[in-house]
């Protein structure tokens, strides 16, 4: 269940005895709020409406599947344009006549489709897969077409990923709780809800779903999922301290339940990094990622993952005020490289992408301002020192006139000394001083055995 508020007042619902309407199963906080609900708020109109989809739940996500495929088609209009679904072959969908959406990596005229049809899709193969009683793998593998583009095998996002997750919330809401589908299709919702940046209504679901696995007493594994996935929410939505509390915790779980090379421990250190980095603890979150880099190389994980971890410690190298000239340059050549490998991977429109790209801009940035800081630290340095070699050669001057003669050799040497005073000036194009012209030409006046 993912309606844990009262539709009249938006209280809390307890998960298992809250009041409920008799013919559609809406629940309530009360009976003061059914009845206002049925007399005020609408409820009258729709009992018989909620009753035929199949419930509060099923009509409720019925309702934001439809308004979801229709933002996704908006947004994806001009993308789209005068293309045709890969799957019926049309522009408008048949039936719905809804229009084409992509978000993936495909390129050219491939993976434009109906938001209809890529779940019509995934819903066969997944009933395929459990009629057939496949194994695990193969289930799991057909259920993330729910996400995942089966043409460039690349999730979805934003508001695509946002609309399949309705249509697959839609299908297996009307299973129980303990059934696997029903489990994959909350946990897909949630992060469909966060990819469209819904983040409040993705903290709802995300709620609701841990609340289900302590109460059906889920594995320790889908449990560590779903509290990482609430961490996100939190994270999304300001609480970072919070969600560092949380990430320790969840990491160090994944750590005792796997051990370092498994995927689901190197995707929470690189979760980890990322609060650190949010709460600007550099150095911790650069000793965290030298630690797990090498073993993310070492096993081989996803493209993707390993350009996130990258990516995160190329900011923390750029954005740390401590940062040296040399911590500068590798970040902007990690952003570089971490650039064409997005482009390669994830297509130029992703949001990593799109990310990564602004962030080349500004460790580029502070790479200029470093080395701008620099030039004028070396510049103030030089300058220092020039006035230091100017007040020694005017002491010598002074010391050699009050001696009451100047030996030849002598005042050749104040001249050579005079001479490499005025190329640094001119090197450094700096106005002569009064005191620099004044020696220049008391040295030129002087003549051998002058007092």
């Amino acid at each position: 269940m993912i309606l844990t508020h009262c539709p009249a007042c938006a209280a809390p619902l307890h998960s298992t005895n809250a009041k409920q309407c008799s013919r559609c199963k809406t629940r309530y906080c009360g009976l003061a709020c059914q009845k206002q609900h049925w007399e005020g708020g609408g409820h009258d109109k729709l009992c018989k409406l909620i009753k035929k989809s199949g419930g509060a739940e099923q009509f409720h996500a019925d309702t934001k599947y439809t308004a979801a495929v229709a933002v996704a088609a908006k947004e994806c209009a001009e993308d789209t344009k005068g293309q045709t679904c890969y799957i019926c072959t049309q522009a408008l969908h048949w039936k719905t006549k809804e229009g084409l959406v992509r978000m993936c990596a495909c390129r050219g005229t491939a993976g434009f489709a109906h938001v209809s049809c890529l779940a019509e899709q995934a819903k066969i193969l997944v009933a395929e897969a459990e009629e057939n009683n496949l194994d695990w793998k193969v289930q799991n593998d057909r259920f993330q077409r729910w996400h995942t583009c089966g043409l460039c095998e690349q999730m979805y996002h934003g508001v695509v990923e946002c609309a399949l997750s309705w249509a697959c919330w839609k299908t297996y809401v009307g299973r129980p709780e303990d059934d696997w589908a029903y489990n994959v299709a909350i946990s897909v919702l949630g992060n469909g809800l966060a990819s469209a940046r819904h983040h409040k209504e993705s903290l709802s679901v995300r709620e609701a779903e841990l609340s289900m696995l302590l109460r059906t007493n889920g594995s320790q594994h889908n449990i560590l999922v779903v509290q990482g996935n609430l961490a996100i929410a939190y994270e999304a939505l300001g609480q970072h301290e919070e969600v560092l509390r949380m990430r320790r915790k969840i990491y160090s779980g994944w750590l005792k339940l796997y051990g370092e090379e498994h995927f689901d421990t190197l995707r929470e250190a690189n979760n980890l990094a990322s609060s650190l980095l949010d709460l600007q603890r550099f150095e911790e979150a650069k000793s965290l990622l030298r630690r797990t880099l090498p073993v993310a190389r070492r096993v081989g994980t996803s493209d993707e993952l390993t350009l996130k971890m990258n990516w995160i410690y190329a900011r923390v190298l750029y954005r740390d005020a401590d940062a040296t000239l040399d911590d500068l340059r590798e970040a902007v050549s990690k952003h570089e490289e971490l650039e064409r490998t997005a482009r390669r991977v994830l297509g130029g429109a992703h949001p990593d992408a799109v990310g990564i790209e602004k962030s080349l801009r500004d460790a580029r940035a502070a790479l200029r301002a470093r080395e701008a800081e620099a030039v004028r630290v070396a510049d103030r340095a030089a300058a220092g020192a020039l006035q230091r070699d100017l007040y020694a050669l005017r002491r010598r001057f002074e010391l050699a006139c009050e001696a009451g003669t100047v030996q030849v050799a002598e005042r050749d040497a104040l001249q050579r000394d005079l001479d490499a005073i005025q190329r640094r000036l001119e090197a450094r194009e700096a106005p002569f001083s009064g005191v620099v012209s004044s020696i220049c030409e008391a040295v030129g006046a002087l003549a051998p055995g002058d007092a």
